[in-house]
């Protein structure tokens, strides 16, 4: 049976164990490159001439960290948070992955949840635009294109999306773990 975080003592055991897996110096420098990671890739990746331009010379790199949100004015500060949010949640997303298949010895095929995050978050976070033209190429396959610009957000229903299949990622995570140990302490729902 599919599990939803719908109940206070889920969230709470997602937070407690997100804890716990990034109090480890390691798992916590994983969480924190992955979404340093992330987050470059959702930027640079939708202003892909300009970061030509600045390998090539042609203008200055400092230009770059214009691009990123709340830096310069490239994302609104909802899409800017939303951007911020999906990087973070891919970042603890990869350190709770890697903690369970590690440590529990799990095989790769049980975070495909979080695959499908990760992809989610790759493909709508960065830009709604390319968001829309991804879902446009693979609704033209079905005559539906046209749907796309009945979006009610301009295309930041893709990085909502991605922020929620994240967050359930993390959700069955935290489930998974449950009654496992994590540093010596186990995640007990009961406190």
């Amino acid at each position: 049976m599919i599990s939803l975080p719908t109940r206070r003592d889920d969230w709470r055991r997602m937070g407690r164990t997100a804890r716990l897996v990034l109090g480890s110096p390691g798992y916590a420098l994983l969480g924190v490159g992955a979404a340093t990671v992330a987050l470059t890739g959702f930027v640079l990746s939708q202003n892909l001439p300009t970061v030509g331009d600045a390998l090539a010379g042609r203008i200055p790199a400092v230009v770059l960290l214009e691009l990123f949100p709340f830096v310069g004015t490239s994302y609104g500060p909802v899409t800017g948070l939303l951007v911020v949010s999906v990087s973070l949640l891919v970042g603890v997303d990869i350190a709770l992955v890697t903690y369970h298949v590690r440590e529990h010895r799990l095989s790769a095929e049980s975070g495909g949840g979080s695959l499908l995050g990760v992809v989610l978050g790759t493909l709508g976070a960065g830009c709604a635009a390319c968001g829309s033209a991804i879902l446009a190429g693979v609704l033209s396959l079905f005559g539906v294109a046209g749907l796309v610009t009945l979006l009610p957000l301009d295309g930041l229903e893709f990085a909502l999306l991605a922020l929620a299949a994240l967050v359930l990622s993390i959700h069955w995570l935290a489930d998974g773990m449950r009654g496992g140990e994590i540093r010596g302490c186990p995640v007990d729902l009961q406190k």
